[in-house]
C-alpha cells in the first residue's frame, strides 16, 4: 500500500482541481489516492473546495443547491471514484468533521479517510468521533514548537497516525525518527522528478502533487529499485 501518491487537489496540473472529471482521471492515470479541501455548506452537506468561498461569499453562507455544478461534495466524490481508494481531506473548518465522518460512514469508507488539520490538538479530538478514521498532524517546521521525538511520542499516544510537511522540510532524520514511532510520513507540493526522487529515496510514505504522470512515473522507478535490490540480494546469496 505504501508509499501513497495522492492526487493534490484531484491531480489539478491535468484537468480543473476538485472536479469529478479531474478524480477519475487521477485515478485513471494510476494514482493510489486522492486529495482535496473541505468545507461544510449551511445545511451540512461537505463539498470539496479549495478556497470555500464563492461570489465573496464562505460555503457555509450557501445550501449545497445554490453552488455551482461543477463543485462536487463529499457524497458525490464517494459515487463517482468509489470508497477503496485513501481519501485525504484537509477540513478547513474544523466543525466539518463530524459531517465528514458521518458522510464516509455512510458510505462504508471510514477505514480509507485520512483527515488532515493544522491544529494538532483539533486533529486529535476527531479520534473521539471514529476510531477507523486516520488522522493528520499537518504542519510546518516553523510551526512546530515541539521537536520530532517528543512529537512523534505525542502522536503515537493521542493516536495521530501520521504528519504530513512541505517536502522541503523533510530530512532523512526525520522521517526514520517519527517511522521509528510508528508514525506515517507525509509529503506535499512535490512537483519535479528530483523531488519524488529525493523524498522516496529517503522512505516517505506518501507523496502529493499536482502532475500525477510524474508523480506515478517516480513511484514506478522507485518500485523498480526496490525490486532490483532484492534481486540483487538474492542472486548474491546468504551474507556471512
Amino acid at each position: 500500500m505504501f508509499p501513497l501518491g495522492f492526487a493534490h487537489r484531484g491531480g489539478c496540473a491535468l484537468a480543473p482541481e476538485n472536479t469529478l472529471a479531474a478524480f477519475r482521471l487521477a485515478l485513471e492515470l494510476g494514482a493510489t489516492g486522492l486529495e482535496s479541501d473541505v468545507w461544510t455548506t449551511r445545511d451540512g452537506v461537505p463539498i470539496l473546495d479549495h478556497d470555500g468561498e464563492f461570489e465573496g461569499r464562505s460555503v457555509a453562507q450557501w445550501t449545497r443547491s445554490e453552488l455551482p455544478p461543477h463543485v462536487p461534495s463529499l457524497s458525490e466524490l464517494y459515487e463517482a471514484c468509489g470508497t477503496d481508494v485513501p481519501l485525504s481531506l484537509d477540513v478547513k473548518a474544523a466543525d466539518a468533521a463530524p459531517s465528514v465522518i458521518d458522510v464516509a460512514r455512510r458510505h462504508g469508507a471510514l477505514g480509507s479517510l485520512w483527515l488532515c488539520h493544522w491544529n494538532w490538538k483539533t486533529v486529535a479530538s476527531w479520534r473521539a468521533l471514529s476510531e477507523a478514521i486516520h488522522l493528520v498532524d499537518a504542519t510546518r517546521t516553523e510551526h512546530m514548537r515541539t521537536a520530532p521525538e517528543p512529537r512523534a511520542r505525542r502522536m503515537a499516544a493521542l493516536g495521530i497516525e501520521a504528519i504530513n510537511l512541505p517536502q522541503h522540510d523533510w530530512s532523512e532524520a526525520w522521517i526514520e525518527t517519527f517511522q521509528r514511532y510508528g508514525r506515517r510520513t507525509f509529503a506535499w507540493d512535490l512537483q519535479r522528478d528530483v523531488e519524488f526522487d529525493r523524498l522516496l529515496t529517503m522512505g516517505i510514505d506518501a507523496v502529493y502533487s499536482d502532475h500525477v504522470d510524474r508523480m506515478m512515473r517516480a513511484l514506478g522507478r522507485r518500485d523498480g529499485r526496490a525490486a532490483s535490490g532484492t534481486d540483487a540480494a538474492r542472486r548474491a546469496g546468504p551474507q556471512r
